[in-house]
């Protein structure tokens, strides 16, 4: 599929207040969606000192000091997966040494599997996605503390 019809369909995504466009053509398929709108509408009716503390409790590490951390982010849009297949052993879980290079998960990006490598030697200490997850550019993924 031609890259311009791509960035139309983001176009016209943005323009709509549809959440998610699918489009087939011939083999090729493409789905786009806006995951951020679906978070504020969930978020409306919740007074924003609690929905600050929600977002505090989700992405705080558990000794609070996030701060602290290296974060590794999505270098594209797709869907995160921890392992190479769906039977297959997570690549890394919270606890797991890493070092640079290490794969630490699959981001599918138009049917093109993209393996994200460590950039630093540590220790994983949160993920913040879960598997089958869709992903936004920048969007934190791990949280690691170095050695």
């Amino acid at each position: 599929m031609d890259i311009r019809k791509v960035k139309k369909l983001i176009e016209l995504l943005e323009e709509s207040g549809l959440s998610e466009i699918e489009i087939t053509e011939g083999e090729d398929k493409v789905r786009i969606s806006r995951q951020s709108s679906a978070i504020i509408k969930q978020t409306e009716s919740i007074p924003s000192q609690q929905v600050n503390n929600i977002v505090d409790e989700e992405t705080a590490p558990e000794n609070g000091h996030n701060n602290n951390f290296h974060q590794v982010k999505a270098p594209m849009i797709g869907t995160f997966y921890q392992a190479s297949e769906p039977e297959a052993k997570a690549f890394v879980k919270v606890g797991d040494p890493v070092t640079k290079g290490d794969t630490l998960c699959i981001i599918e990006a138009m049917k093109m599997m993209n393996q994200i490598e460590c950039d630093m030697d540590g220790t994983i200490e949160r993920i913040l996605v879960q598997n089958g997850d869709p992903v936004e550019y920048d969007e934190v993924l791990f949280l690691i503390s170095q050695n």
